[in-house]
């Protein structure tokens, strides 16, 4: 379907000389259905966090706009080991944090280990891989690796990995974390808790003419349609997740643009494996055989998604199209349960309050695996609360979605099926199968990329035949902005491209 909006957007301005950014014009308002939890990036995984972050931290090395490749953030330029264990980065002259202090190289030392060595960093095992980093003088930062890792440089642009000041992080904490300094385009100015995050322009940011906005305003309306009432109404100036059945109807009017942007979005339905009978692959082969997913598809996203046969994102690095799928048969479900030894099965469902879609794929399942002689139970709670819900392992099966933070396919592959990973626990599914473990370790730091390729075409079979979780649709970002904003752009990792935003 074509729309008004062009797809994707503006290409990021080049590289420029370092110095204060020109001043931005407007403040873009912009209705988000998820509030903030966190703003320290090596304590987060849920994207309302991340995509705030992304606007206020810069990391050594960045996704180029499109998310095809790596290029240079706050370092300059690098140079990789012939044996690929020694990295070694130049950090661009001048640079400093949206306080005015100076980024040093000690910086991006601290960050690092911080990441890697956190009580309770979410992606530290990612960066277990680092035995030591030098910092020979301030611009210089080398890091070592006890082996080398092929995906390494992609995991750098993380969202985790953001370089922040020591000096703010270990000086006060509790401060730094209501109100984190960074050196990405914007800087916090005001939380307000349940309402929204306030920003505004980096003067100290490093790449020149950058951003082009005075400020962003990320506004918490959990609620789709009092999000779309409020873009009609000019309240807000952006929102994103715009329903389906609401896309078209927002494309008529002439003073809003729909942008569906390619994505890495993957949505899916989380089981938990600790609360038997989910223990059981026999029991969740029978929810996969029970669930009618073309049915789901067409009635939710109108047309807009596309059947999920795999936890890689379609078009992903090392996305297998023909990974095996389950066809829908009432039949074969049965049989699996009464073979599991399993009656009078009932599912507490725990889906997002205001979610249209997400409530709407809730009612679907009750109703199809109600043929099977399931019974499910919903239980609507506010956003906040699901997301405790789900890592406390409060929940028997939960709608979630997954967009991709590096290009490489190594970070989602160790979040959602890494049992050994106790920070995450495969996603909080408690998925765990040794093999795949050790897969995965060993797909990390193999060079040949067909090898490579072929690993993860395993780890994608063996998690669809041990069914880690329900897979239900690909699809595209789908936002939405009024005709006065210019280049309003989510990239496939999810980031959007705010430095570049205009409004008039």
């Amino acid at each position: 379907m074509k729309m008004k909006s062009v797809i994707g957007g503006l290409a990021l301005a080049g590289f420029l000389a370092l110095g204060p950014a020109m001043a931005g014009e407007g403040v873009l308002k912009i209705g988000r259905d998820q509030d903030s939890v966190f703003m320290d990036p090596i304590l987060v995984s849920q994207n309302a966090d991340v995509w705030v972050m992304n606007n206020i931290n810069a990391q050594l090395v960045r996704n180029t706009r499109e998310a095809t490749g790596i290029e240079p953030d706050l370092a300059e330029s690098w140079r990789i080991s012939d044996d690929g264990k020694t990295y070694t980065f130049s950090l661009r002259e001048g640079l400093t944090f949206s306080d005015g202090s100076p980024l040093k190289a000690s910086d991006v030392k601290f960050s690092l280990e911080r990441l890697r060595d956190g009580e309770e960093s979410v992606f530290g095992s990612m960066f277990g891989v680092i035995t030591d980093i030098q910092v020979p003088d301030d611009r210089t930062v080398v890091i070592e690796l006890s082996e080398a890792t092929t995906p390494f440089l992609s995991f750098l642009a993380l969202f985790a990995a953001a370089i922040l000041p020591e000096a703010a992080v270990t000086g006060d904490y509790d401060a730094f974390s209501q109100k984190p300094i960074g050196a990405g385009a914007f800087r916090l100015v005001d939380w307000r808790r349940g309402d929204r995050i306030i920003l505004e322009e980096n003067e100290h940011y490093w790449e020149a003419d950058l951003p082009k906005l005075a400020g962003v305003e990320w506004i918490y309306v959990p609620n789709d349609n009092t999000r779309v009432l409020q873009l009609q109404a000019g309240e807000v100036d952006a929102m994103i997740f715009v329903p389906f059945n609401r896309i078209a109807e927002l494309d008529s009017d002439p003073d809003i643009n729909v942008h569906l942007d390619p994505s890495s979005r993957m949505d899916h339905v989380l089981i938990n494996h600790s609360h038997e009978p989910f223990d059981d692959v026999r029991v969740r082969k029978a929810l996969a055989k029970a669930i009618d997913l073309d049915s789901i598809i067409e009635a939710v996203t109108f047309g807009y998604g596309t059947p999920a046969n795999s936890y890689i994102p379609a078009g992903g690095m090392f996305y297998n199209a023909d990974n095996p799928s389950y066809e829908h048969n009432l039949e074969e479900a049965k049989a699996l349960l009464a073979e599991a030894g399993v009656e009078d099965l009932t599912i507490e469902f725990v889906v997002q309050a205001g979610d249209a879609n997400y409530e709407q794929v809730a009612v679907l399942l009750q109703s199809q695996l109600a043929e099977a002689g399931i019974t499910v139970n919903i239980t609507k709670q506010e956003t906040g609360q699901v997301w405790d819900t789900i890592v406390e392992g409060d929940y028997d099966l939960s709608p979630n979605y997954w967009t991709n933070d590096v290009i490489d396919p190594d970070q989602k592959t160790g979040f959602v099926l890494d049992g050994s990973d106790e920070d995450v626990l495969s996603y909080y599914t408690r998925y765990n199968n040794p093999e795949v473990n050790a897969l995965i370790a060993a797909a990390r730091v193999e060079t040949d990329e067909e090898k490579r390729k072929a690993m993860y075409y395993d780890l994608q079979r063996i998690a669809q035949e041990d069914v880690n979780w329900l897979g239900l649709y690909y699809s595209p970002f789908r936002n939405a902005s009024r005709s006065n904003v210019g280049d309003f752009f989510q990239n496939p990792m999810g980031r959007f491209m705010l430095e570049t935003t205009t409004k008039q």
